[in-house]
């Protein structure tokens, strides 16, 4: 049986493409084919490259072509996108050839803090000023709207008054380190076998 071949998108360190790959490295039925990324100096080329996964490398506006994409994608007989990390609006074409099998990772609580410019840091120092008492992170379908797609699963923590945004960050990344390896597992064989 061919296993189902998962990309990988992401823009930065790569820490949760790189708990992904290690999770599934030794899978029965799902295997990481590449991650793309369109920055040339994001650690997570040379993270992945380490661990024996293909790394693509895309400027800004070839990544804003759905087509390429979706040509790029069909090439290594991907079945399913990861965004982690990925700092793009998604092309509508690529969602279209791709429809409900994109899956973004946000590093908050959708609805609240989605949308344009809420990424990383920028969105727990937001959730600090606002004075939450609670984060956490979303992963949901990815639409053609920046964080609106239909939610997959919500993991929450707790934030105290004397949390700051890395505090918080730090939560955040356990969260993410902890669930995204086994919702991804099971979105994609509860949606494909």
């Amino acid at each position: 049986m061919n296993k189902i071949r998962i990309a990988i998108f992401a823009s930065g360190t790569g820490t949760n493409a790189i708990n992904l790959i290690q999770s599934f490295k030794a899978h029965k039925v799902i295997e990481v084919g590449f991650v793309l990324s369109n920055k040339s100096e994001a650690p997570v080329l040379n993270s992945a490259s380490d661990l024996g996964v293909r790394v693509l490398n895309f400027s800004n506006q070839e990544v804003a072509d759905g087509d390429l994409l979706t040509e790029i994608c069909k090439e290594h007989s991907i079945d399913w996108i990861v965004l982690a990390g990925y700092l793009r609006l998604v092309p509508a074409s690529f969602i279209h050839a791709f429809e409900g099998r994109i899956i973004n990772l946000h590093p908050a609580l959708l609805p609240k803090y989605g949308g344009k410019g809420m990424h990383g840091i920028h969105v727990h120092k937001t959730v600090i000023e606002n004075k939450e008492t609670t984060s956490g992170i979303t992963i949901h379908f990815v639409n053609e709207e920046f964080d609106k797609g239909e939610i997959i699963a919500q993991f929450s923590c707790p934030v105290a008054p004397s949390d700051s945004a890395e505090d918080l960050a730090a939560k955040i990344h356990r969260l993410e380190q902890d669930h995204l390896p086994a919702v991804i597992e099971k979105t994609i064989l509860n949606n494909t076998l």
